[in-house]
C-alpha cells in the first residue's frame, strides 16, 4: 500500500522494497575507473571543439580564456569532491542542490544538467562524423545514418553491464591519451608561434582575418576577445563534473570519488595546456585555419607527417571522441535515472535492466531526445545536399556545443551555490574530504560561469539555441509546478535531504 507524505507544497509517495529492487545498480568502480570516467568524458574536447575560440579571441585570447576556465573548474571540482564524498548519491548535482535548496532547487539544477547531458553526446557525435567522414570520404548526406549507428552501438555497450562499460571507458581513455602524447612529442620540433599561432588579426569591420605572414598581436580583439572565447575554452573540461553520478556504482565512494575527480582534473589540465600551446603553432596549420576545423589535431598531424599519416592518427582521434561519447551517455543515463527514481521525471524511466543492472530505459530516452534534436536541426537547415553548408561544422558543431555549455554553466552556478549553503547551514555533515579552496573557490566559480554565460548570449548566431534551452527549462518547471511536485518519491537523495544529513 502506498502512503503519501506532505512536506509543505510537496507530496511524497513511499514505495515498497520492490520499487527499489527494480531500480538497483551494481557496485564496480574503483579510483582508476572513476579517473577514466572523468578523463574519458572530456577528452574529445581536446581533439575538437575548443579551437572555435580562435575566431573570437585569436591565439592569445584563447590561451588566457583557457586559463580562466581552468581556474573555474578547479573551484568547481574541489567543491564537487567535497559534496560527492559527503552525499554519495547517484543524483550528484541534483542531490547537492536538493539538500541545500529544497525540491525546487534540486529539480531546477537537475534540469539544467539534463540539458547538458542530452546535448553533449550530440555535439561529440558530430565531431565523430566529421573525423570519420574525412577519413572515409563519406558524403555529408549520409551523416544522419552514421549518427544513428553511433548512438545504437554505444547504447548497447552501456546497457550490457557496468563492468563492460568501465572496461571500455578505461581502454579508450588510455588509447586517447597515448595518441595525444604522440601528438605533443611530434609537434614540439615543428612549432613557430610568431608565424602560425599569431596569424589572426582584426579586420576593418572587427571580424577575424588571416595574416599571411603571421606576427599578429597577442590579443587581436582585446579583452572582449578573451571573454568571447570563454564558452569554447569550456570544452577543454566540460563534463568532468559527471564523476559523482557513479556514486552508487563506486566500491568506496567516500574515499574514491574525491580522488578520482581531482586526479582526472590534473590529467586534463596537463593535456589542455599542451594542446592549446602546440596545435595552432605547428608549421602549415595556424590559428586562423583551426578556427573553423572539426579536426584540429588531425590537421596538425597532416602538416607534420603528410596525408599518409592521417588515417592512423584519425583512428586514434576517433577513439578519443568515442571515449567521450561513451562516458557522457553513461552519465546521461544516471542523471535521468536519479531524477526519475525520485519522481521528478516519469518513474518508469528509472527501472534498471533485470540482468545487467543498468538504467537502460533512462539511457535510451535521453539518447533518443539528443538524436532527435540533431536530426531536427539537420533537416531544418537543408541537410547535407549539394551546395549546403557542412552542418557538423557551422551549425551542430558550434551551436549545440554552446547550448550544452549554456546548460552546464547554469548547473555550475547552482552547484557552487549549493556548496556554499551546505558549508554554512549543514556544517555537521560528515565530510571525508574538504575543498582546500573552500567558499572563495566556489564564489570564483560562480563569477566566471556568469561571465561566460553573458558572453555566450552576445553572439547572435547562438541566440536561437539558447532560446530553445530556456523553453525546455520553462516547460520542465511548468510541469513540476502543476504535476511533478505532487508525485515525488522518497529516494535516497530525498530522504537524506529531509533528514538534513542526520
Amino acid at each position: 500500500m502506498t502512503e503519501t507524505r506532505q512536506v509543505g507544497s510537496i507530496a511524497y509517495a513511499t514505495r515498497d522494497r520492490r520499487y527499489f529492487e527494480r531500480r538497483g545498480l551494481q557496485r564496480y568502480a574503483g579510483i582508476w575507473s572513476l579517473w577514466a570516467l572523468g578523463v574519458g568524458a572530456v577528452i574529445s574536447g581536446h581533439f575538437s571543439g575548443w579551437n572555435f575560440g580562435f575566431i573570437t579571441g585569436g591565439w592569445g585570447g584563447m590561451l588566457v580564456a583557457a586559463a580562466i576556465i581552468a581556474v573555474m573548474y578547479l573551484g568547481l571540482v574541489s567543491s564537487i569532491a567535497e559534496m560527492s564524498a559527503a552525499l554519495p548519491h547517484t543524483g550528484a548535482a541534483y542531490s547537492f542542490a536538493r539538500t541545500a535548496m529544497g525540491p525546487w532547487g534540486g529539480f531546477v539544477t537537475g534540469l539544467f544538467e539534463n540539458v547538458q547531458y542530452v546535448l553533449a553526446p550530440a555535439v561529440v557525435c558530430t565531431f565523430i562524423s566529421g573525423y570519420f567522414g574525412s577519413l572515409a570520404g563519406l558524403d555529408t548526406a549520409w551523416y544522419p545514418l552514421l549518427w544513428i549507428a553511433v548512438f545504437a552501438l554505444f547504447l548497447a555497450l552501456n546497457i550490457f553491464g557496468v563492468a563492460l562499460s568501465y572496461r571500455v571507458t578505461l581502454l579508450v581513455t588510455l588509447v586517447s591519451l597515448g595518441g595525444l602524447m604522440f601528438f605533443w612529442i611530434s609537434a614540439l620540433p615543428h612549432v613557430d608561434y610568431a608565424r602560425w599561432a599569431l596569424n589572426v588579426g582584426a579586420g576593418p569591420d572587427g571580424a577575424a582575418i588571416a595574416l599571411p605572414a603571421g606576427n599578429g598581436p597577442w590579443l587581436p580583439f582585446g579583452w572582449q576577445g578573451i571573454l568571447a572565447s570563454l564558452p569554447f575554452a569550456v570544452w577543454l573540461f566540460l563534463a568532468i563534473e559527471q564523476v559523482p553520478l557513479a556514486a552508487e556504482e563506486a566500491v568506496d565512494p567516500q574515499r574514491d570519488l574525491p580522488r578520482g575527480i581531482l586526479l582526472a582534473f590534473g590529467t586534463l589540465l596537463l593535456s589542455a595546456v599542451m594542446i592549446v600551446l602546440l596545435n595552432p603553432a605547428i608549421q602549415g596549420v595556424g590559428s586562423f585555419a583551426l578556427s573553423t576545423s572539426l579536426e584540429p589535431a588531425l590537421d596538425g598531424i597532416r602538416a607534420i607527417y603528410g596525408d599518409g599519416a592521417a588515417p592512423a592518427f584519425g583512428v586514434v582521434a576517433l577513439v578519443g571522441l568515442a571515449a567521450s561519447f561513451h562516458t557522457i551517455l553513461y552519465a546521461q543515463g544516471r542523471q535521468v535515472y536519479s531524477l526519475s527514481r525520485a519522481g521528478y521525471f516519469p518513474s518508469g524511466l528509472s527501472v534498471t535492466h533485470p540482468r545487467h543492472r543498468t538504467p537502460h530505459l533512462a539511457m535510451i530516452a535521453g539518447a533518443a531526445l539528443g538524436l532527435l534534436v540533431m536530426l531536427g536541426i539537420w533537416f531544418n537547415n537543408g541537410g547535407g545536399g549539394p551546395g549546403e553548408t557542412q552542418l557538423g561544422d557551422d551549425i551542430i558543431g558550434s551551436v549545440l556545443l554552446n547550448m550544452a555549455v549554456f546548460g552546464a554553466m547554469l548547473s555550475y552556478i547552482m552547484q557552487a551555490l549549493s556548496f556554499i549553503i551546505l558549508r554554512r547551514r549543514l556544517g555537521h555533515i560528515h565530510r571525508p574530504f574538504r575543498s582546500p579552496l573552500g567558499i572563495p573557490g566556489a564564489l570564483l566559480t560562480m563569477v566566471i560561469a556568469v561571465v561566460t554565460l553573458f558572453y555566450q548570449l552576445q553572439d547572435p548566431s547562438f541566440s536561437k539555441g539558447v532560446i530553445w534551452v530556456v523553453l525546455w527549462c520553462a516547460l520542465g518547471i511548468g510541469y513540476f509546478a502543476l504535476f511533478g511536485r505532487r508525485r515525488l518519491i522518497l529516494s535516497p537523495e530525498e530522504e537524506f535531504a529531509l533528514a538534513h544529513g542526520a
